[in-house]
């Protein structure tokens, strides 16, 4: 997620290195480059000014104390004034009235129908009765596609294939929300490919008929700052409470997400990060911040860990790794389980491993598509190995080991190195364990997220007696 931006600005924080205090020369050339990385990311100019001139009152006024190294500073200044544009704090659905009716709104494009289920999704997660509404009745494909999805997340829809009355057929699902006690109802309305006086009237009707307490934007985040004049259309002619920004896990630069709340004054709710059903998350300004920057998201990772795992398929890998009893078992778990969160890349953006060993995206691609190789000579390998190899690697002497490269169709020096690199993981992860990132975190995203950034200090005091990479000489991601 925003990449490039994110690589532009890590690079900005770098150049303050060595710097013993901020001054107005080395802050006027830090926003040149932000301002630069911004542009790039499509962000509207008027947002653009507005953060740039708090960024540098931050800076160059008496807030700015003594005893922190100046890149230190600067980040803080940053990452506030990051969050303020953003949002500044999490913007919840308004559910006091019971149906509470989600009116979504949105052009031809922007994934309004498959967010539609997305969000009924989450909230039947969220243990509420759900009630879908295929409004679009100008397209029989937006009906069946809400339908085909209703039925896979098991909620229920109303919809007619029939009928070309919108208003009459949100009026029975309505009634039927009121009599059968659902918590919320949403309207997937139609949308066109620009707005026009056809398709706002229709919206109005809905509007005036039922005042919904929330009208949703859902919005393409791949049109950058265009997303303000999208939601402004609306908003002076219907009204938005919220918007939720889809296709983020494309090539967004970052325009919409840092655009719409200053540009159009429209708060962020949700934020679509993949095509799979699952893949909506509540919108939080500040973890997109720490995302924006490279410190990732350990909150999230948890979630979606939560999300894939059993809590005792979680709880067993824990406490092996908690132990420091990493073996060729345990390993083949902890694969799987980052495959179920992502993958390797997605794990290292959510932790943000990519700001702790200052990897730039190239760097992180050409780390993971090494990582991916060296992941599948592994398997090769641990499919070779007998049970008791695999939990007691320390026995795997020189006979075992030609025995393991001839069955697994590897050279004898690489399954040696394989085992050098090991070796050299299962310290890793003893050390892990002497941080204290233990204490039953698997079930408390809060908990993890304080310790590991307690983790990431003490893992950059670690980066600095070590050569060679994250894990140190010969890591087992570098082949």
């Amino acid at each position: 997620m925003f990449d490039n931006l994110t690589d532009r600005l890590q690079a900005v924080l770098q150049n303050f290195k060595g710097e013993d205090r901020l001054t107005k020369d080395n802050i006027d050339t830090a926003l040149a480059e932000v301002r630069k990385a911004l542009i790039e990311a499509d962000v509207s100019l008027k947002v653009i000014k507005l953060f740039l001139t708090r960024v540098r009152a931050e800076a160059i006024g008496e807030k700015v104390v003594t005893g922190i190294t100046p890149v230190q500073k600067f980040i803080d200044i940053v990452q506030t004034e990051l969050i303020k544009i953003l949002g500044e704090k999490p913007e919840p659905l308004n559910d006091k009235l019971k149906p509470s009716i989600i009116m979504l709104l949105g052009l031809q494009g922007a994934g309004k129908t498959t967010t539609a289920a997305k969000l009924a999704l989450t909230l039947k997660k969220q243990s509420k009765k759900v009630l879908l509404v295929a409004l679009d009745l100008q397209r029989p494909a937006a009906i069946e596609q809400l339908s085909i999805l209703a039925n896979q997340i098991e909620v229920d829809i109303i919809k007619d294939t029939e009928s070309q009355d919108v208003l009459s057929l949100a009026e029975r699902a309505y009634s039927k929300a009121k009599e059968e006690k659902y918590d919320f109802v949403i309207f997937d309305t139609a949308g066109r490919l620009q707005i026009d006086n056809e398709l706002m009237a229709e919206l109005l009707l809905l509007d005036r008929k039922f005042q919904p307490p929330e009208k949703l934007l859902v919005i393409d985040s791949l049109i950058g700052q265009e997303a303000i004049n999208v939601a402004e259309a609306f908003k002076s002619q219907i009204g938005l409470t919220g918007a939720i920004l889809t296709k983020m896990d494309g090539d967004a630069r970052g325009g919409a997400a840092l655009s719409l709340v200053e540009g159009a004054g429209i708060k962020i709710k949700f934020l679509s990060t993949g095509e799979k059903i699952e893949a909506l998350e509540e919108f939080d300004p500040a973890r997109l911040a720490d995302r924006i920057l490279g410190f990732g998201d350990i909150i999230a990772l948890v979630k979606k860990a939560e999300e894939n795992f059993s809590e005792k398929e979680m709880k067993a890998l824990e406490k092996n790794l908690m132990k420091g009893n990493l073996n060729f078992e345990t390993f083949l778990q902890i694969t799987r389980f980052m495959n179920g969160l992502g993958g390797l890349g997605s794990v290292f953006d959510l932790m943000g491993m990519n700001s702790l060993f200052g990897l730039n995206k190239k760097d992180k691609d050409q780390l993971m598509e090494t990582g991916k190789q060296k992941f599948k000579l592994y398997e090769f390998a641990i499919q070779s190995m007998t049970k008791e190899e695999r939990l007691k690697p320390d026995i795997i002497n020189k006979r075992r080991q030609s025995r393991i490269a001839s069955g697994s169709g590897i050279s004898e020096k690489a399954v040696k190195q394989l085992l050098d690199e090991f070796s050299q993981l299962r310290k890793v992860t003893s050390l892990m364990s002497s941080m204290g990132m233990g204490g039953g975190m698997s079930n408390n995203p809060t908990k993890m997220a304080q310790a590991f950034g307690q983790t990431q200090k003490d893992a950059k005091r670690e980066k600095k007696k070590e050569k060679g990479g994250p894990f140190g000489g010969g890591s087992f991601l570098r082949f």
